[in-house]
């Protein structure tokens, strides 16, 4: 999977992931529930990355699978 994101992403996410150890690698598959995000990570992470890319997510991106992996926050987020 070929999904670039940027280091303020990155960081963000990575605050949001009590079971990724900071020396392990954030793959664009790795399944961020079992990372530790639970509903009111998602919560904390959503405002956070609407407050740093100025954006608002859309209705329908404000789902489970959507927080499922980087990859698919960041398409959620840069779409």
């Amino acid at each position: 999977m070929d999904v670039i994101w940027d280091d303020r992403f990155e960081e963000l996410v990575r605050r949001s992931l009590p079971f990724l150890p900071p020396s392990e690698e954030l793959r664009a598959d790795t399944d961020l529930t079992d990372a530790g995000l639970d509903s009111l990570g998602i919560v904390e992470l959503l405002t956070s990355l609407e407050q740093a890319y100025g954006v608002r997510f859309a209705e329908d991106a404000l789902t489970r699978e959507t927080f499922g992996t980087p990859a698919t926050l960041w398409r959620a987020l840069s779409g």
